[in-house]
């Protein structure tokens, strides 16, 4: 297990469904929290990372304090989470977060597999939204979405 970014998408997705096995188990617990575009446009994308780390937590029922929070990056928890700690690379330091990382980013793919379905011309089922040329050609092209990142594609539209 490592950072999700560096594992081949079949290898994601056999940890995907090995962590889905043991949910059932009650061997370990997530939650997967998303945030819509025009959200992330009104209010920024650190106050939906923050907003979405709250309501997982909140989903899991956690004690705040009887647990241990292990965050990625620069990411906090609410502070009433006192046994927290954020870990630069944490997904390739800590198999937890590893396994955190690669379950949201096969959820993130599998959403935006069903939305090439209504919207192929963007290729969502092998860009995954991700701003590859041939996506940015597609935006021009074909114009945006209300599933587009506005605030994103300013740089893109601009050029």
């Amino acid at each position: 297990m490592n950072d999700s970014k560096q594992l081949s998408s079949d290898l994601r997705e056999k940890w995907h469904a090995e962590a889905q096995l043991l949910s059932k188990t009650s061997y370990i617990t997530f939650a997967v929290t998303s945030r819509t575009a025009r959200q992330i446009d009104t209010k920024g994308i650190a106050a939906c990372i923050r907003e979405c780390i709250a309501t997982n937590l909140k989903k899991l029922a956690l004690d705040p304090d009887d647990c241990r929070v292990l965050l990625d990056g620069s990411l906090k928890a609410p502070a009433v989470y006192k046994n927290q700690e954020t870990i630069i690379k944490g997904d390739s330091k800590e198999k937890i977060i590893s396994l955190a990382s690669v379950i949201a980013k096969v959820q993130r793919d599998h959403f935006m597999v069903a939305l090439h379905k209504k919207h192929p011309q963007y290729d969502w089922n092998k860009n995954k939204g991700y701003g590859t040329a041939a996506h940015i050609r597609a935006i021009h092209h074909h114009g945006i979405t209300p599933l587009h990142r506005q605030t994103f594609l300013q740089r893109i539209l601009d050029k």
